[in-house]
């Protein structure tokens, strides 16, 4: 049985610095994000179109959701299958095009580099990559390729 789950988020732009948008260059592009009781997030747009390079933009956030939930699936399949991720950090890459009538995505890459704690896991969890991207909520929902190149790794002995 399919469940629906909602997501509501309020974006409050904060860049009128008086005279609205009377001209292109005449406001900021930022704005504050919002959601329920969580810490508010400072976007606005990349720097390339008028924004403020300190704060988060609609691209960043793309590319971490992805990457964001590539991970926590893989985190869960990891978990099933009985293999003991010691740590996972993703080093996310998005490459978008612009043309004359906008721009998309045309593509991100994920680039994990992942501990494990023994090395009869690697196989595995290498495999476990298709199928976190398989399950991945975000990843289904775009439509542009997302890559996995996977960096597993053997933890230390201590």
């Amino acid at each position: 049985m399919a469940v629906s789950h909602h997501y509501d988020v309020i974006i409050e732009w904060t860049g009128n610095r008086g005279v609205g948008t009377l001209d292109y260059k005449s406001y900021d592009r930022d704005h504050v994000i919002r959601a329920n009781d969580k810490p508010d997030i400072a976007g606005s747009s990349d720097a390339a179109f008028a924004g403020d390079a300190q704060r988060w933009n609609p691209e960043d956030l793309l590319v971490a959701s992805v990457s964001a939930c590539h991970k926590l699936w893989y985190l869960h399949l990891c978990a099933d299958a009985r293999i003991q991720v010691m740590s996972y950090i993703d080093h996310a890459h998005g490459v978008m095009q612009t043309h004359a009538n906008g721009g998309a995505f045309s593509k991100i890459v994920l680039r994990p580099v992942i501990t494990v704690s023994r090395e009869q896991d690697i196989d595995k969890a290498r495999q476990l990559h298709h199928d976190a991207h398989e399950k991945c909520f975000i990843a289904s929902s775009v439509n542009f390729p997302i890559d996995v190149e996977p960096d597993i790794q053997v933890a230390a002995a201590q």
